[in-house]
């Protein structure tokens, strides 16, 4: 496995984003109202396993000291092989070495597992910010980071 850096227009980067936004239209109902913008600032990552991109996550700058951790997803055919978790892990590495302790997200209340890996990996909820106040779906979450250790 391994994860790296991918721009916003990567082919295989797009191909994912779709799917998680077919998947999250499935499980809402259609009512998420966000899109993917291909050239976005956020930092992408995917994590390739036998030379195939199956996963995908990225984090966009929110504010001094802040990012968000968005777009995160992994085929299902690879769910449960701790993909998530290190793609997480990468991510987290990556705001810190930006200078962005405090790591936010959002996801749907319809999302029990993607909730579960959350809150195991140190998020705690928050009350909805940004663009998901008022929004009755999203469940958002932060996690402070320690200083990495030199």
């Amino acid at each position: 496995m391994l994860i790296e850096s991918r721009p916003a227009l990567d082919p295989e980067l797009a191909a994912l984003v779709t799917a998680e936004q077919r998947e999250i239209r499935e499980f809402d109902g259609g009512t998420r109202t966000t899109v993917f913008v291909p050239g976005d600032d956020a930092a992408y990552m995917v994590v390739v396993v036998d030379g195939r991109a199956v996963a995908c996550a990225a984090w966009q700058a929110m504010g001094p000291g802040a990012a968000e951790l968005k777009r995160m997803y992994v085929r299902p055919a690879f769910r449960g092989r701790g993909i998530a978790r290190q793609l997480i892990v990468a991510v987290e590495e990556e705001a810190l070495a930006a200078d962005r302790p405090v790591i936010r997200l959002a996801t749907g209340n319809y999302r029990p597992a993607a909730i579960a890996l959350y809150q195991s990996s140190g998020y705690h909820q928050i009350p909805a910010y940004g663009p998901y106040v008022g929004n009755p779906v999203s469940v958002c979450f932060e996690k402070r980071l320690a200083a990495l250790v030199q």
